[in-house]
């Protein structure tokens, strides 16, 4: 009895106090660890809203409204081309400016592709010309990290990004509109739940979206995101 009581005093009871300690010491470290996954998730999936809100910005200026799927914005990407407008000459060059003043006096209907002639003959001029670039070559093409077929994913998750495009009346003019959504369910999936349904909760209370957006096709927004 005396044996069984000295190993419940000396080996027992130190180990469930060390394990009470545990318990209270990951209690309290739990929330840090939550918020600092939840801060390093919402980077990426914030940088992935961002190359979705420029996609988008590049396929309305082609076509007058925003994608409404992502598979319109993959071929838009892979196959599409996007105007660029370059300036050719200084404005500051007196000469050119007066020169193209007198040129577009003499002829009104000169096009910019007959100025580059005569300015790549030698002549000075300053005007702008636009040119079609591929999408491929002008969007992300310095960022080793972008890959086109993960744009529509959520990351940490792999659940679809929700994406809507709408044209709506805005005092009287029609507005194309967007949004792009990552709720929290998704982007912090595999952390603590119950903290997790404690943000939505904190969000809803706040009345903001639970989880990331960039973009809105209720509130007019001029394609912010809620992080901005």
């Amino acid at each position: 009895m005396n044996i069984l009581k000295k190993l419940c005093t000396y080996l027992v009871l130190p180990l469930l106090i060390i394990w009470l300690a545990y318990l209270v010491v990951d209690s309290v470290m739990e929330p840090m660890r939550f918020t600092k996954a939840q801060e390093s998730r919402e980077a990426v999936g914030i940088q992935r809203l961002k190359d979705i809100r420029e996609l988008q910005v590049a396929f309305k200026s082609e076509y007058g409204h925003f994608s409404p799927t992502f598979d319109s914005l993959k071929l838009f990407y892979n196959t599409g081309n996007i105007k660029v407008v370059m300036q050719i000459g200084s404005k500051d060059d007196s000469v050119a400016v007066s020169n193209t003043n007198a040129l577009k006096k003499r002829n009104p209907r000169i096009k910019p592709e007959e100025m580059l002639a005569l300015y790549e003959k030698g002549e000075k001029l300053v005007f702008q010309i636009e040119n079609d670039i591929p999408v491929k070559d002008t969007l992300f093409h310095s960022r080793k990290d972008f890959n086109i077929d993960s744009l529509a994913f959520i990351p940490f998750s792999g659940d679809s990004v929700i994406m809507r495009s709408d044209i709506k009346k805005v005092s009287g003019v029609n507005v194309p509109l967007f949004e792009a959504c990552m709720p929290y369910r998704s982007l912090l999936k595999g952390l603590d739940n119950q903290l997790r349904i404690n943000l939505d909760a904190d969000m809803r209370d706040r009345g903001r979206y639970e989880g990331l957006q960039v973009g809105s096709v209720t509130a007019p927004n001029n394609n912010a995101g809620n992080w901005e």
